[in-house]
């Protein structure tokens, strides 16, 4: 089983059980305990759980977003087919908003090299578009939140409100025609507003799972979505329910 399946399984089985023993996870994971020690001590390190002698027990709660270091590694191969077909849906010369999250960071590597204005709200995004010799690169005030180095606050909101852009490309936490977009974090959620207040179209990009998914923080409905781009693996009623209210689909 490679790494970062294993991670994925191992952090599952935590978080559903509560707390689980290192024998049981080295048995599902057909793998040695020695093994398990260091996935655990790595998982510790990225505040996934927490060790204790023998286990581990999850430090999530429901609803949660997992960090972004492990988020990172997850569906990478589904990331960039949503990056790629994002990307094929800017022109050269557009003005792009790109939100944070580990999805509009492969959009970001996706524009590296492309004849933009992109205004990054992520740390992590800026560092990858630091340098692209084609792209101007635009970098607003605010807080990073820790680990997500995601901007937010009124420096951000400010600088999103002194600006109007062609495009906004947001991530997301959640996504149903009912309940619309939504986030997890109470200040990303306002940033995720104002993009969309300060941009003549919205792109919403998404992997499908999370199509069926609400989280605490309301951003918007999909009304004020011009376009989602999730995965094949949709499901037909999820995006079916989406294009009722107005919003084109596509697939990557």
């Amino acid at each position: 089983m490679a790494s970062v399946d294993r991670l994925k399984l191992i952090t599952d089985a935590v978080r559903e059980a509560g707390q689980i023993g290192v024998a049981e996870l080295a048995e599902r994971t057909g793998t040695s305990e020695m093994t398990i020690r260091r996935d655990l001590e790595t998982l510790a390190g990225q505040g996934v759980l927490e060790r204790y002698r023998g286990g581990a027990r999850t430090l999530l709660l429901r609803g949660d977003e997992p960090p972004f270091g492990m988020r990172a590694t997850e569906g990478l191969e589904i990331k960039r087919r949503l990056a790629a077909e994002v990307a094929g849906l800017i022109a050269d010369g557009e003005s792009i908003v790109l939100d944070s999250g580990t999805t509009c960071l492969e959009v970001a590597r996706a524009l590296e090299h492309r004849r933009l204005t992109v205004l990054a709200l992520s740390l992590h995004a800026v560092n990858a578009l630091t340098g692209a010799p084609l792209l101007t690169l635009l970098v607003p005030g605010g807080n990073p939140r820790a680990g997500e180095l995601a901007l937010t606050g009124p420096l951000t909101l400010a600088s999103l409100a002194a600006l109007r852009f062609d495009t906004a490309i947001l991530g997301c936490c959640g996504l149903t025609a009912t309940d619309g977009i939504t986030a997890y974090d109470l200040d990303d959620a306002a940033v995720k507003r104002a993009a969309i207040a300060s941009s003549r179209r919205v792109i919403a990009v998404t992997e499908a799972t999370k199509l069926s998914r609400t989280a605490l923080a309301f951003v918007a409905p999909v009304a004020a979505l011009h376009v989602v781009v999730t995965d094949e693996s949709a499901a037909p009623d999820d995006t079916a329910a989406l294009a009722a209210a107005g919003v084109t689909v596509r697939r990557a």
